[in-house]
């Protein structure tokens, strides 16, 4: 394996993360000599982490999950502080997704979408193939009933998606990536949230200046108070950081 498919692992909170230099990194990192990896990428930020270790369901499915990277600059901070000749930046979750697609177009990756209001996974779609040409195999809103899940995840099998991409907010969609995945193993799943939503610009994203000053949670707070209660939450985190309980 090339030194450019390689990532190092630091360890917050006992949960293994990778850490990636750039964007640039990884993808490198994901796409390796032999092709695009197999197994289960999930996004880390700090509410994750907080949530991880009072809930065990959510512990147990992150645990389970083979690629772990810091999408939080909150994480990304506590990485440095841990590990000061760490070289590691943000990798945001939202921007993994877009380049892993425009990757996925030039390269005809099959694609399967999971996820988002049925308006919203049509537009993602339609969008997809219209900037980057994305080859879709398949897609489901995430709004199927739980009798249905069985023939949803034969689809992806029989569809020979190679990254498959679920929009469901979590745990929700690291519940649906871990049983597709026992059903189908052949692809790397990415669990994206609300990315659809943004991509299709029915939800705003804080301006890039508010995102590399590492304060888009503020701007989402300000944009929607009623956040606050989930903030709040994460005065325990920044107590962890500080007092080096990492």
């Amino acid at each position: 394996m090339s030194e450019r498919t390689q990532a190092p692992v630091y360890t917050i909170r006992g949960m293994r993360l990778l850490g990636w230099r750039n964007m640039a990194h990884a993808l490198d990192y994901l796409h390796t000599d032999t092709g695009l990896r197999q197994g289960t990428l999930v996004a880390i930020n700090a509410e994750k982490i907080l949530t991880a270790e009072r809930d065990p369901l959510v512990h147990e499915l992150i645990n389970e999950a083979e690629f772990k990277y810091a999408d939080g600059i909150s994480v990304v901070r506590s990485i440095r502080k841990k590990y000061p000749n760490a070289e590691v930046n943000r990798v945001a979750g939202a921007d993994l997704w877009e380049a892993l697609m425009a990757q996925a177009g030039r390269e005809g990756t099959p694609v399967f979408l999971i996820g988002g209001q049925p308006q919203v996974l049509a537009q993602t779609c339609e969008q997809l193939r219209s900037r980057w040409g994305v080859n879709i195999v398949g897609s489901q809103d995430g709004y199927f009933k739980s009798e249905s899940r069985q023939a949803l995840f034969e689809r992806v099998r029989d569809s020979g998606a190679q990254l498959v991409t679920v929009a469901m907010g979590s745990p929700r969609q690291e519940i649906v990536m871990r049983e597709c995945r026992q059903v189908y193993p052949q692809a790397l799943y990415m669990g994206v949230g609300g990315t659809y939503d943004v991509f299709t610009g029915h939800v705003k994203r804080a301006p890039k200046g508010w995102q590399n000053l590492g304060l888009e949670w503020l701007y989402r707070l300000v944009s929607q108070p009623s956040r606050i209660k989930r903030q709040l939450r994460l005065l325990r985190y920044l107590a962890w950081h500080y007092s080096g309980r990492l």
